[in-house]
């Protein structure tokens, strides 16, 4: 029976094999030499290990080009800032979608909103099938299938004629966002722990562009060609970058580019009449364990779960205020359209202060803690800024509801809104960067744990609004908000004191 390879360690399987040139390494190649060129009657029945060159290897991801390597992360980033713009562009126009396809003016606030969060839904299915799919055939053909269906989803909603289809095609498209699950592990294959803080705050800071210009851009096109023109300018911006990414994306995965090799290196010994034959893990079986394995990283790790719960809440008050903020600027500020997709904005400027923020402080904080350990760098050193984003959100919150409800004037608003971007990335992002140190290879789907739970909490909080408010007004309805929100702040906390501790109790997150 063959060895089989596993996600840590790419393996030729354990069979009777002859070392090329009488145990001289292929170069480029590494691996345990078993015969030494004796009989093979006497031959051991051992694995061939296959690994990067320790010398220097161009298959590395690693050791790519620096600027190839930022060439990556800017394609991503572009990515990143075309699915928000088609995700945030449809919220000031929600209302107006609605009565359109409808054919009527009764439109109800909750079905408004649905037609807004049902993105999160399907993009709390998506990373199921699309990080296990990475992690079994690499990064490069998944995020190329997944972009495709993206803008065939995006297509069907230009072309939508009734809400359920409409609603369909998003959470379709939902669905087939890649780079939310994708961008992190990519940034971590190939970039080191200390190098990765500035990578991944562009990967947000494009998201954050796109979130700050397409409700204006959006309120505008559709005020004079109408929002299935918005809907269009989506399908033009992801077809360019799906063209980009098949023509100059490379796989980075190191567990997919070593299968390749190993798959070569089996050729080549079968010519020198070896008997190697390189097991695929790939069939349907494997392919349903992949699917599991998000779920199983997820329940056998406790610090998994804490984080999960906390992401996934922190990050739905963006939905909160998003759904929310449209009807204050329409109601209490007497705004149009246009005026309040531009108050959009602000929330994005906050956020990026953030990543400038995290760009400049992360990894020097990392660097620092890393230092004063002796050297020994932990994934919890990424978490000082996510505990400072913990503790401030909820003043922001309470800030923004009280405005609202005491009818201060717009510009506090605004800057409440700003201040809710600040903190929220300040929470989130130096938190997805300790998700990808602290799994390494399993990073995909610990990274799918973080945005299922976040999407579902993003897709059915916001349902609570309208009767929240409806009840209590702004003021109080956002005060029980902030005060959830402060009751986890602890949970970053306690993983920056006891998170090594507690990581070692999962074989996914457990230092080697």
């Amino acid at each position: 029976m063959s060895a089989p390879m596993t996600e840590t360690q790419p393996l030729l399987p354990s069979k009777r094999l002859e070392s090329p040139e009488h145990g001289r390494p292929i170069a480029g190649h590494s691996y345990t030499n078993v015969n030494n060129g004796t009989a093979a009657s006497d031959t051991t029945v051992e694995p061939c290990v296959v690994d990067f060159d320790p010398y220097g290897d161009v298959d590395n991801p690693l050791e790519w080009p620096t600027a190839f390597k930022w060439g990556i992360v800017l394609l991503l980033a572009v990515t990143a800032f075309t699915v928000t713009f088609t995700c945030i562009g449809v919220i000031p126009l929600a209302a107006d979608i609605g009565r359109d396809l409808s054919g009527s003016d009764d439109t109800s606030k909750s079905a408004s909103v649905l037609l807004v969060t049902i993105w999160e839904l399907g993009e709390a299915a998506g990373p199921l099938l699309i990080a296990p799919l990475s992690e079994m055939y690499g990064r490069y053909p998944v995020i190329n299938g997944a972009n495709i269906l993206f803008v065939g989803a995006t297509v069907l909603a230009a072309t939508s004629r009734t809400v359920p289809t409409f609603v369909t095609a998003r959470a379709l498209t939902g669905l087939a966002v890649a780079t939310n699950v994708l961008s992190p592990a990519i940034v971590g294959d190939m970039f080191a722990s200390e190098e990765r803080g500035g990578a991944v705050s562009l990967v947000f800071l494009a998201p954050l562009l796109g979130g700050a210009l397409s409700p204006a851009i959006a309120s505008a096109v559709a005020e004079h060609a109408g929002w299935r023109r918005v809907i269009w300018m989506s399908v033009a911006l992801a077809t360019l970058c799906e063209i980009v990414f098949l023509t100059f994306f490379r796989e980075t995965y190191k567990v997919a580019i070593l299968r390749k090799r190993a798959r070569n290196l089996g050729q080549k010994m079968a010519l020198d009449e070896t008997a190697v034959v390189v097991e695929e893990k790939r069939g349907l079986r494997e392919l349903r364990e992949a699917v599991l394995r998000p779920a199983s990283v997820l329940f056998g790790s406790g610090v998994l779960m804490a984080m999960c719960l906390f992401g996934s809440v922190v990050f739905s008050y963006y939905y909160l205020m998003s759904v929310t903020l449209a009807d204050i600027l329409r109601d209490v500020y007497g705004l149009d359209s246009v005026a309040a997709g531009l108050c959009f904005m602000s929330f994005s400027i906050g956020s990026a202060f953030t990543v400038f923020v995290c760009n400049r402080h992360l990894d020097k904080i990392y660097i620092k803690m890393r230092d004063a350990h002796k050297g020994v760098g932990l994934p919890e050193f990424r978490l000082p800024l996510t505990i400072f984003g913990a503790l401030t959100m909820p003043l922001a919150v309470a800030a923004y509801g009280w405005t609202a409800a005491l009818g201060l004037p717009l510009p506090i608003l605004l800057l409440s809104v700003a201040l809710i971007g600040t903190t929220l990335m300040l929470a989130m992002i130096p938190m997805m960067a300790y998700i990808v140190d602290a799994f390494g290879l399993f990073s995909a789907s610990a990274m799918t744990g973080i945005i299922v739970t976040r999407c579902l909490m993003s897709t059915f909080l916001p349902l609570t609004t309208g009767p929240l408010i409806g009840t209590l007004g702004y003021g109080w309805a956002f005060t029980i908000y902030a005060g959830t929100n402060l009751a986890l702040a602890p949970i970053p906390m306690l993983m920056l004191r006891y998170g090594e501790r507690w990581r070692q109790f999962s074989k996914y997150s457990r230092d080697q």
